[in-house]
């Protein structure tokens, strides 16, 4: 699983190699087309096919935003991480696109959508547009301290205007160019009696790429540990979430709550948590450039 090398070493995040996938292929209701489409999930190869609720399977710790959704009766997908070719093996390419959704008479809305893959679990189904983070359960039970986030990745943006389009309000012009991300946060967890869902922020790494370019092999993105605010590299969206800007996690209860970060942890303290997501669109649910891409390979942590 890891290669030792004099200074540094490396753990592959399970299936962060991208070389096996699991297929879903799933029946559009007749409503919206009919037709039968081909989702994909990171995990061994197989299939998981079928209008159903996926889970993780055979241990894999990533969800994506491929999703199966089932609003008011109606059967509908969404793909938007497929897998491609890299170094003679495979990789992950995460697509900012629109999903139309055209239902005679029942709904006709289009929405954008962005590709990302994160540690955690996706919520299906997906019963609504309505808060999409809610959906995701973001995040998986960690305790180790590595120095840095590494892996391979390609960009490309058509450049074109950058759009919020949430299906339903018209499509909005948004300033500003769209670039793809990845986060990664350490983070200590605990939970009170009601079920809430409170966090110190540990570690912190977040990159955008904002400039197209072919394959990047092997790259490497320090975490930050501690509170980072003074540090000269720090800029806003580092900062800790909260209001309406939070991730969500399975509480104990089985119930998706927002996780609350309270404040900055001592660069010290070990964490319960990771969350590791990429996304081809940086702005948020609904906000992006319509074939901004990002390719991703050989995720690892080096410690």
């Amino acid at each position: 699983m890891s290669s030792h090398s004099m200074f540094a070493e490396e753990e592959l995040i399970k299936f962060g190699n991208f070389d096996s996938w699991i297929t879903r292929s799933i029946k559009e209701s007749v409503l919206v087309g009919g037709k039968t489409q081909t989702l994909y999930e990171i995990g061994p190869k197989g299939t998981f096919d079928g209008a159903r609720a996926y889970t993780n399977q055979g241990g894999s710790p990533w969800a994506c935003s491929n999703i199966y959704a089932k609003v008011a009766g109606v059967v509908k997908t969404n793909v938007s991480v497929f897998p491609d070719k890299h170094q003679g093996g495979q990789c992950a390419k995460l697509s900012t696109h629109i999903v139309n959704c055209k239902a005679i008479g029942v709904v006709n809305i289009s929405v954008l959508a962005t590709g990302s893959i994160f540690l955690g679990n996706m919520l299906e189904p997906i019963t609504g547009s309505s808060n999409p983070m809610s959906k995701m359960s973001i995040g998986i039970p960690f305790t180790k301290k590595p120095k840095a986030v590494k892996f391979d990745y390609k960009y490309n943006s058509p450049g074109t205007e950058r759009i919020r389009e949430t299906g339903f309000s018209k499509r909005q012009k948004v300033n500003g160019k769209d670039m793809g991300q990845c986060l990664c946060l350490l983070q200590k967890r605990w939970e009170d009696a009601e079920g809430n869902i409170h966090a110190l922020r540990i570690g912190t790494m977040r990159q955008q790429f904002s400039q197209n370019c072919d394959w990047k092999e092997g790259q490497t993105f320090t975490i930050h540990y501690g509170d980072i605010t003074r540090e000269k590299f720090y800029k806003a969206d580092m900062g800790l979430m909260s209001g309406t800007n939070v991730f969500y996690a399975l509480n104990s209860k089985g119930k998706n709550v927002p996780v609350q970060e309270e404040g900055w942890a001592e660069a010290d303290e070990v964490p319960t948590h990771i969350i590791l997501k990429f996304d081809s669109s940086y702005g948020g649910a609904y906000v992006g450039t319509v074939g901004n891409t990002l390719w991703l390979d050989n995720v690892k942590l080096v410690y």
